[in-house]
């Protein structure tokens, strides 16, 4: 069978799941079955510079502008409640490996309404994400080299980046290994340097104690209301974390995989998150112009290091090429997920001899490029209400983990007990923290301009997802009843 043959799968009996999950493991492939094409180290990398990106080194100037110090507190909350959604999402992905992951978990748990909603809504999310990452890393090249049209370089890079995914998970695993070890290199490369900076051990600079922590009007210089205001952006930083669950399926050892990426959440985000703001607020003022600009520059600058402009734009666009890797593999793997439950068309659940999903790869591009257009002809208009329609997405998605994972546990636990490897703390009642954690963030956007205007369109999109839902269900119950001809 060449390269170019597809098979179609529709959803496999249940009993049919161990045997593909043990030909998946040892990288055979069942026919119409994604292959186990993701190393142990590609899954190491993909936890890691899931929650590292371009956001963290630009956009976190908004944040400590909008809250002074106190995003401190705003980026441990949101960081908390990530660690609770990713222990539930660790403990069904560990129990049972899924390309659709918490979608497919919502599917059996909640019912079918529940899986395509989510699912359909995190696809939305995702090509809404490309289009996004694809201009911001168009920009970038366009400083460089001005002579080519920015437009030329978000559809150069998009390409680019299509071709990799089409070829094997493993190219994408690749990428986003080499992607996020640049990533990596470079936050650790800042903590060290802030580090000797703030104790006064670098040349040129001096201990600097808590002087920036608690003057310019204190620590919480805009009240206590800021922390959770700031929270509304912080909390949509950690929107990627996830994506080594829906990867696990494609991995060698799926189990230990995720158990491990569970399991290190917490050092990931107090490292690189709070440590990494933490020295940017300790060594520079909070209302400092350069902060709200590029903090992670002005931090650079600040200690004299040379070209920091120039180094920043090279890391940032390593997180942009990173973001729009891992949102055409998310994208395209939960519409797989999709078309092998019969919530899309069975054609997006079709892999060639690579076992690669390619024309769910192709729908999820072309909707992205559809999305790349808008943002450049309709910014205002089209490209914004997409943009605000996909906006709280990540907290209906944490939201239906969490119920999720109060159903599936008495589920697992009452059929396969033996697979519960990694459990979630304090069951139930952290899992009905997070919810309640979830439930004030989304009424807190209420009282927020920008974040009311996401909720409202947000509610908008998934009312339209779930009215198609209701549609496709009540077709499917029709044609279950209706006698063969």
């Amino acid at each position: 069978m060449s390269a170019e043959t597809t098979t179609s799968a529709g959803s496999p009996p249940a009993d049919a799941a161990p045997q593909q999950q043990k030909q998946l493991q040892h990288g055979q492939g069942a026919d119409g079955h994604l292959k186990a094409g993701l190393k142990n180290r590609h899954l190491s990398m993909i936890a890691i510079g899931g929650v590292i990106g371009a956001g963290l080194f630009v956009g976190s100037g908004a944040g400590i502008a909008a809250t002074g110090p106190g995003i401190l507190l705003s980026y441990a909350l949101a960081g908390v409640l990530v660690v609770l959604v990713m222990r539930m999402l660790g403990e069904m992905a560990a129990a049972d490996p899924q390309s659709g992951s918490f979608s497919a978990y919502a599917d059996r748990a909640l019912g079918r309404w529940a899986g395509f909603s989510i699912g359909w809504l995190y696809w939305f999310f995702w090509v809404v994400v490309l289009a996004v990452e694809a201009t911001a890393g168009a920009k970038i090249l366009n400083n460089w080299v001005p002579g080519v049209p920015q437009w030329a370089f978000a559809l150069i890079v998009m390409a680019v980046l299509t071709a990799t995914n089409l070829f094997s998970v493993a190219s994408y695993g690749e990428f986003e290994f080499w992607f996020a070890g640049i990533k990596v290199v470079a936050i650790a490369a800042f903590l060290v340097i802030g580090t000797l900076a703030a104790f006064g051990l670098l040349p040129g600079t001096h201990a600097v104690g808590t002087e920036n922590l608690t003057g310019h009007g204190g620590f919480l210089p805009h009240g206590v209301g800021a922390v959770f205001t700031g929270m509304l952006t912080v909390v949509f930083a950690f929107m990627g974390s996830e994506i080594v669950t829906l990867a696990a399926g494609e991995s060698e050892d799926p189990e230990k995989a995720v158990s491990k990426a569970t399991n290190s959440v917490i050092w990931r985000i107090g490292i690189f998150y709070l440590g990494s703001i933490l020295l940017v607020v300790t060594l520079l003022p909070w209302d400092s112009a350069a902060v709200k600009g590029s903090p992670y520059v002005a931090v650079l600058e600040h200690v004299g290091i040379p070209g920091a402009g120039q180094v920043m734009d090279v890391i940032v666009l390593t997180a942009v090429l990173s973001c729009l890797n891992s949102g055409m593999y998310t994208a395209s793997r939960m519409a797989f997920s999709l078309g092998q439950r019969g919530d899309a068309p069975k054609a997006f659940a079709s892999v060639t001899s690579r076992g690669v999903p390619r024309i769910a790869i192709l729908v999820s591009v072309v909707f992205g490029f559809v999305a790349v257009f808008f943002n450049y002809t309709s910014p205002d208009t089209v490209f914004s209400f997409l943009l605000n329609s996909s906006g709280a997405v990540a907290l209906f998605v944490w939201l239906v983990i969490c119920f999720s994972q109060l159903r599936m546990r008495k589920i697992i636990e009452r059929e396969t007990p033996e697979r519960l490897t990694v459990r979630m703390w304090l069951y139930p009642y952290l899992t009905w923290t997070a919810i309640g954690m979830i439930g004030f963030v989304m009424a807190y956007m209420f009282t927020d301009a920008d974040g009311r205007k996401q909720m409202y369109l947000s509610l908008v999109a998934a009312a339209i997802v779930l009215t198609a839902s209701a549609v496709v269900g009540r077709r499917r119950r029709a044609a279950a009843v209706t006698p063969a001809a």
